[in-house]
């Protein structure tokens, strides 16, 4: 593995069973996988899109966060939900979070995630270059 590229685990099952890192830092780019509302086995905001996008996002920031980052070091935000509906909710949770930083961001309404109750997941990716 190169010194450049570094992995950060969270550890959920699924990164073991399917092969894969929470976040990986390349150069000057942290790339977070999707990540829901999930902390250990329990589901936080079960029903409620606007909980689930506020908890996936401070779990994506907290994979942020063991590379020395914080919100502010965002710069694009993938959302998926299952509902078009959720929409607004899941935008205020967006906002909340990253409203002052203004990353570039994409919303997709998926058919469904691996767990039935999930309603939203989230993607994150973070330059940790030099700021001007």
């Amino acid at each position: 593995m190169s010194e450049a590229v570094r992995r950060v685990q969270s550890g959920s099952p699924w990164e073991e069973s399917i092969g894969f890192a929470r976040a990986v830092a390349a150069g000057d780019r942290v790339l977070v996988a999707g990540t829901t509302s999930f902390q250990g086995s329990v589901l936080y905001g079960e029903g409620d899109p606007y909980e689930q996008a506020r908890v996936a996002f401070t779990n994506a920031l907290e994979a942020l966060g063991g590379f020395g980052l914080g919100p502010d070091a965002v710069i694009r935000t993938r959302m998926y939900l299952t509902h078009a509906r959720d929409v607004d909710e899941v935008g205020r949770a967006h906002r909340e979070l990253f409203g002052a930083v203004r990353p570039v961001a994409t919303l997709l309404v998926v058919s469904g995630f691996v767990d039935p109750r999930i309603l939203v997941e989230v993607e994150l990716e973070a330059f940790r270059g030099a700021t001007t």
